[in-house]
């Protein structure tokens, strides 16, 4: 299991990564003002949205932009500290990553909904949006497994009698 944990978490640093990379630059676009943004940060950001039709990201309803808020407020944070946690192999990193994952899979859910819904989204846009979809479902996992595996329930220690002082 530990190995597989290895794996788990190698695969989650990955999407961290990405993930506190392109929010404040990317994703921040859709709810802040472009003017503060450098040009070419700018210019990647409309060259995705018109490569893979990623209508959200150009039209910016009031849902998607609220969902970028909570990214940004709520779940970049939770990046940085999961990050964190999986270099420093701090034991607070499931709920890190369960709190993460739920954030980000309930966003995907809505915004997945809204992409085969509306049937505006094509199947390049989609392929784009899925591994979140999946990366969320993997953070969740990993904070309802625990976090070594080594078991203390099986850890007996002797009980030392003390005398009670009046």
């Amino acid at each position: 299991m530990g190995a597989l944990m290895k794996l788990v978490d190698a695969i989650l640093f990955v999407f961290f990564l990405i993930i506190v990379i392109a929010a404040p630059l990317l994703d921040a676009q859709s709810c802040l003002p472009s003017n503060i943004f450098p040009d070419f940060l700018v210019r990647l950001n409309t060259w995705y949205a018109h490569e893979y039709g990623d209508y959200l990201v150009s039209e910016k309803p009031h849902f998607f932009v609220g969902l970028v808020w909570l990214e940004l407020v709520f779940a970049w944070p939770l990046s940085v500290a999961s990050l964190y946690g999986i270099v420093a192999g701090k034991s607070w990193l499931p709920t890190t990553c369960l709190m993460y994952g739920v954030s980000t899979l309930t966003a995907m859910v809505a915004i997945l909904s809204e992409m085969v819904g509306s049937g505006k989204a094509s199947e390049k846009l989609l392929n784009m949006y899925y591994p979140f979809l999946g990366f969320a479902v993997l953070a969740i996992l990993r904070g309802l497994l625990p976090h070594s595996s080594k078991s203390n329930a099986s850890v007996t220690r002797p009980v030392v009698a003390r005398k009670k002082r009046a």
